[in-house]
């Protein structure tokens, strides 16, 4: 089975007439009808839909109008993104069925760029997982190994991309939900800075530390979809009015070689303590001895409150999560439960059916963190620990441009194995999770794979609206790797 072309190769072939849109689609989906009963990437098709906007992009091109910078590129939404078309279920029984009355801000923005929406992919549900087998439907399976997991909350996304489904897709980040499925699965994978992408449409879990990205074969892939995404939305308080750098053109050889040489890349001791996996890190150094042969300098750096993060997250992003969810009973939309006793029983038992049991645990987190007596002794301390972490980080770039390590401890694991242990779960996040707590941006990136042929992520992070470096950056050792031009299947 061939893969997809880049996005930046389809875009301007079908721009330039070279290539149909239309043709490009099915493709696409033909690709995805060949491998998807296996791996289970995508909840909802939207076919119908892909097709008529690829043919309206072909009349376009036909006619000499403008048709954007993604014009025909099959793109994946993940299924937490609101749209007119289709469904959107957040991989939960409680949104089984719910059409939106309007999409989200990075769904009409793709769309806006010439993108054509094949589908919507399988997540974690509410986007609160690693592993996407908490969604309410199934478990997606990692295309280098249909026995692993693919990585979460986004892992219907990294899955589609890895297996060559679509060059691109969009995922939402939480806690590490774009770049640990992208290691995973050996694909690039970008968390904006906090506010640099919309947000309007994209269902809450953590609201204050939710962010839209994309995930693509290459950097350059995601600098376009970044570019595309990034702005203000006047629907949005959150996102900030900030000109949009030219992504792509930064990857250009000049400005790359203008960096190369003076980059610093900082290396914090913490990234690299206990239950760091032995072949990982073995990668992750080989990847910053690439940046030494590049003209980089590596600087040693601290960021002392790492062992606190995944506290500090659990406790802000589930007391987000119980108000967010709390709209959820039965009244307002989504599933009711159909014969309850009276409207206390309507409440209850309507949660207790569409949940799923993740879901429940997160809310009970939340709620007991912010109860009476507890909220001063767990929730404002780790909002005290977030705004720590925070300051680790601005303390960290005044010695370096970005900072480097792991992004998962592990590569893979296999379907199963630690469902029943939430916590070794959650310290699957343990390298991502400051970077949502400290709202800055960063990016995954193959570096490698292990003795088993598993894909190895390396992670960079980069100071508050810093994409344009941390995407020079991620290219400069990509371009001196051939790790990403290998793909699944």
């Amino acid at each position: 089975m061939s893969t997809p072309d880049t996005a930046a190769t389809i875009a301007a072939e079908v721009a330039a007439g070279r290539r149909r849109a239309e043709e490009v689609c099915r493709a696409a989906l033909g690709r995805i009808a060949a491998r998807n009963g296996e791996l289970k990437a995508f909840l909802e098709l939207t076919a119908e839909h892909a097709l008529e906007r690829a043919v309206a992009i072909d009349r376009d091109v036909v006619a000499g109008r403008p048709v954007g910078p993604l014009a025909g590129v099959p793109v994946a939404v993940k299924d937490n993104l609101c749209t007119t078309f289709g469904h959107t279920t957040c991989g939960s029984r409680i949104l089984a069925g719910y059409v939106s009355p309007y999409s989200a801000t990075a769904v009409e923005r793709l769309e806006a760029a010439g993108a054509v929406i094949v589908g919507k992919t399988n997540l974690d549900e509410f986007a609160m997982g690693s592993s996407t087998e908490n969604s309410g439907y199934f478990p997606t399976r990692n295309p280098w190994d249909p026995e692993r997991v693919p990585g979460g909350s986004s892992g219907g996304s990294a899955a589609a991309v890895a297996a060559g489904f679509v060059p691109a897709a969009l995922g939402s980040d939480t806690g590490g939900s774009i770049r640990q499925p992208a290691a995973l699965c050996g694909v690039v994978g970008l968390k904006p800075t906090y506010g640099r992408v919309s947000r309007y449409g994209l269902v809450a879990y953590g609201s204050s530390l939710d962010q839209v990205g994309p995930l693509a074969g290459t950097v350059t892939d995601a600098a376009l979809l970044l570019a595309v995404l990034s702005g203000r939305d006047p629907r949005d308080s959150t996102s900030v009015d900030q000109a949009v750098p030219d992504y792509r053109g930064a990857l250009r050889d000049a400005p790359l070689a203008a960096v190369a040489h003076g980059l610093r890349i900082g290396v914090p001791a913490e990234y690299f303590g206990a239950g760091l996996d032995a072949e990982t890190e073995g990668a992750v150094r080989s990847a910053l001895r690439v940046f030494e042969q590049l003209g980089a300098t590596l600087v040693d750096v601290t960021l002392p409150r790492t062992p606190q993060a995944i506290a500090a997250y659990y406790l802000v992003a589930t007391a987000e999560a119980s108000g967010n969810l709390a709209r959820y009973d039965g009244v307002h939309y989504g599933y009711r439960t159909p014969h309850p006793a009276d409207i206390e029983d309507l409440y209850s038992a309507t949660r207790a059916e569409g949940f799923g049991p993740e879901v429940k645990r997160r809310i009970m987190l939340g709620t007991f963190a912010l109860s009476a007596g507890y909220y001063d002794r767990y929730y404002n301390k780790a909002l005290r620990v977030r705004r720590l972490i925070q300051e680790d980080f601005t303390a960290a770039f005044d010695h370096c441009d970005v900072v480097a390590g792991p992004t998962s401890p592990t590569p893979a694991f296999r379907l199963g194995e630690r469902t029943a242990d939430p916590l070794q779960m959650y310290l699957a996040d343990v390298y991502t999770i400051s970077a949502n707590l400290a709202g800055i941006p960063a990016i995954s990136l193959p570096c490698g794979f292990t003795r088993a042929g598993l894909p190895i992520g390396l992670q960079l992070q980069g100071p508050l609206f810093g994409e344009t470096l941390l995407l020079q950056a991620a290219r400069l050792y990509e371009r001196a790797t051939d790790w990403h031009t290998r793909r699944a299947g």
